[in-house]
């Protein structure tokens, strides 16, 4: 009874803030779309900013669609590679790989700006999408290194004896075995993708490419230095909405994938 009591207890203490913001985006506020009363005034001040909410749904949901595809065919292909195959520097270029984990996420920013400049791909959702790519591969690959590993050797080689080739074997079999460890990737790269700041900021200028956290921010400052609270809040739910939905739908699969990936070894 005291474990559910402390989970209910910690349950409470972060969803408040939620809660918090979810009252407050109703409430009218002095300077807000909504200056009185209880209504959805913060939400549609909020719709109507810029070039629109569905313009700022729709960058958002592109860079999350191809950062969580990216990363999923990326660490699938590399941690099948360090879990099965053996070739010269593999622990090595293991280690290089999670040792990106170490580099501070704001220092590289500006050099990646440059690069992309380069590539052609400055500011464009693509280049926003190959960064933030850049950073979920380190601790993707790590879990799907160990979910590739927690699947017994004997299946692929079954598979193998049956006449598959070692990419159909991995295709129609293994992806399938290792499906919670993939929900887990995938999940983490759509949070970290929806809800990033810093990225979509340094490496997006023109206001029709901004992603929802960036306008959500530069909608919240109003004249004279005065901040719509309102609106703010608005933002935060719609930002959250999608987030709890789909940690919601995907949390059995996502605690299987812990608990079978990065719990091993």
């Amino acid at each position: 009874m005291r474990y559910y009591s402390t989970a209910a207890a910690l349950a409470i203490l972060f969803l408040l803030p939620l809660g918090w913001a979810g009252v407050a985006s109703v409430q009218g506020q002095a300077g807000s779309g909504q200056a009185t009363g209880v209504g959805f005034g913060n939400y549609k001040a909020m719709a109507e900013y810029g070039e629109g909410i569905g313009t700022y749904l729709a960058n958002t949901a592109a860079v999350a669609v191809m950062t969580v595809v990216g990363t999923l065919v990326v660490s699938a292909l590399g941690g099948y590679a360090f879990a099965r195959f053996r070739f010269p520097g593999k622990e090595l270029l293991f280690l290089a790989t999670l040792a990106i984990l170490m580099v501070p996420y704001a220092t590289i920013l500006i050099p990646l700006y440059v690069v992309l400049g380069h590539l052609g791909l400055q500011n464009s959702l693509v280049g926003l999408s190959l960064v933030l790519i850049m950073f979920q591969l380190p601790f993707a690959i790590f879990m799907m290194r160990n979910s590739f590993e927690a699947v017994p050797r004997e299946l692929e080689e079954a598979a193998l004896v049956d006449g598959c080739t070692t990419f159909s074997a991995l295709r129609r079999i293994l992806l399938r075995a290792v499906r919670p460890g993939l929900i887990t990737v995938g999940l983490f790269a759509f949070l970290a993708s929806w809800n990033d700041f810093f990225a979509p900021l340094i490496l997006l200028s023109d206001g029709d490419k901004f992603t929802l956290p960036v306008a959500v921010v530069a909608m919240r400052e109003r004249s004279f230095g005065a901040i719509d609270y309102g609106a703010l809040e608005a933002g935060v739910m719609v930002m959250a909405l999608p987030c709890i939905v789909l940690f919601l739908f995907l949390q059995r699969h996502y605690v299987q994938g812990f608990t079978t990936g990065a719990l091993r070894g």
